[in-house]
């Protein structure tokens, strides 16, 4: 049995780690000239975590990753929380894995390259199709058994029609402040209505660096990047440090725009995330917003789902199989992104109070804090077929 593999990111070496162990075939594919991750800090949820386990790199990331047990945020007018989300409030057992995307994707990139998988870079993917890869400016590579599409939200093979979200967000990675008083165990967040948000999110210490690092976030509108550079870094300083007097020991260490990455989001599901000889796994099947911290984790859940149905059943059977083992958690969580984003980024100005005057008292309410820390934990619903032993 013969996999491509069209991506080099969380999923895509997820996936290529899970298929070899199988002693699958496997060749990834991705455009870049030498590895390198993209991106800033996530968090990898419980559910997540175990797949990790998995694929055999859980114990190396949580080295350098940071456990976050609490998310917690307050409305910049009066101080009152308006976000609390405790990963386990009986005995806190579960904690999210907060960490810099590069401490991922190097623990990922040297298990599928240990594991035998073959890697091809500077092959960027324009398409596919009967176990063929149409290559840019080379000659296309054949003779694959399936194609699995995990180049993320541009892929240029998936036909998912996506719609994008109003509001985005400015990410960079700081050192942890000194003399800050906000614990290393949280992610901070501040918000005036739903227009402006400022975060802060520990994240270990990434390799590389010489200690504790943080990943800051600034919600901006989807099309307003070229405004906020316009403004200058001075007026984007005192705007984030009024909203927020604790972020300013932060922003300080932002020095030049170019620090900032802008992401944008979109939401959008494939119904069926599989055509003839390819499927999709990741953004390029499901894309939200990051609210509820789900983006590596779905990748992650996808690949073990899809490698385990590989491996029952055949890469031709195993699709439909894939397809239904993942329905029910990626539509829930979907249907819920899609529900929370807007009373955190938009410019709503009733879906704030919504959120502070009623959503917020009620989610303090038994059996309501219990049912928030399954969401955050991915487990809300089961992620994997009855039986699965990481179910």
């Amino acid at each position: 049995m013969k996999i491509a593999i069209a991506g080099a990111g969380i999923g895509g070496l997820a996936t290529a780690i899970l298929l070899r162990r199988h002693g699958i075939e496997v060749t990834v594919f991705d455009q870049f000239t030498a590895p390198e991750p993209v991106g800033s800090g996530l968090v990898i949820q419980p559910v997540g975590q175990t797949v990790l386990e998995a694929c055999g790199v859980l114990d190396r990331v949580m080295a350098t990753g940071n456990r976050v047990s609490r998310m917690l945020g307050h409305e910049a007018e009066n101080g009152r929380r308006v976000l609390d989300v405790c990963y386990d409030r009986r005995n806190g057992k579960n904690a999210g894995l907060a960490l810099h995307r590069s401490a991922l994707f190097s623990a990922l990139w040297d298990g599928a390259t240990a594991a035998g998988t073959t890697m091809h870079l500077n092959a960027k993917v324009t398409g596919a199709g009967g176990g063929c890869l149409e290559l840019e400016g080379r000659e296309n590579a054949a003779g694959f058994d399936l194609v699995i599409d995990a180049l993320g939200a541009r892929s240029p093979l998936t036909p998912i029609r996506s719609t994008q979200l109003p509001y985005g967000a400015l990410w960079a990675n700081v050192p942890w402040a000194d003399g800050t008083d906000l614990p290393m165990d949280q992610l901070r967040q501040t918000y005036r209505k739903a227009s402006n948000m400022v975060g802060v999110l520990p994240i270990g210490t990434p390799p590389d660096a010489t200690g504790p690092m943080a990943a800051i976030f600034w919600s901006l509108p989807s099309d307003g990047y070229a405004a906020w550079r316009a403004t200058g870094l001075d007026a984007w300083k005192e705007q984030a440090s009024g909203l927020w007097p604790a972020f300013a020991a932060f922003a300080d260490q932002i020095t030049d725009p170019d620090q900032f990455t802008m992401a944008r989001y979109a939401h959008g599901t494939l119904r069926v995330p599989y055509g003839r000889g390819v499927v999709h796994i990741g953004d390029a099947a499901h894309r939200a917003s990051p609210q509820l911290g789900q983006g590596a984790n779905m990748a992650l859940l996808d690949a073990y789902a899809l490698a385990q149905a590989i491996e029952a059943h055949g890469p031709e059977a195993a699709l439909p199989v894939y397809a239904k083992a993942r329905r029910w958690h990626v539509r829930a969580y979907q249907t819920m992104s899609w529900a929370f984003t807007p009373q955190y980024q938009s410019d709503s100005r009733w879906l704030p109070v919504l959120r502070d005057r009623v959503l917020f008292p009620v989610s303090m309410l038994p059996p309501v804090p219990r049912i928030l820390s399954h969401l955050v934990c991915g487990t809300l619903l089961p992620a994997f077929p009855k039986g699965d032993p990481l179910r």
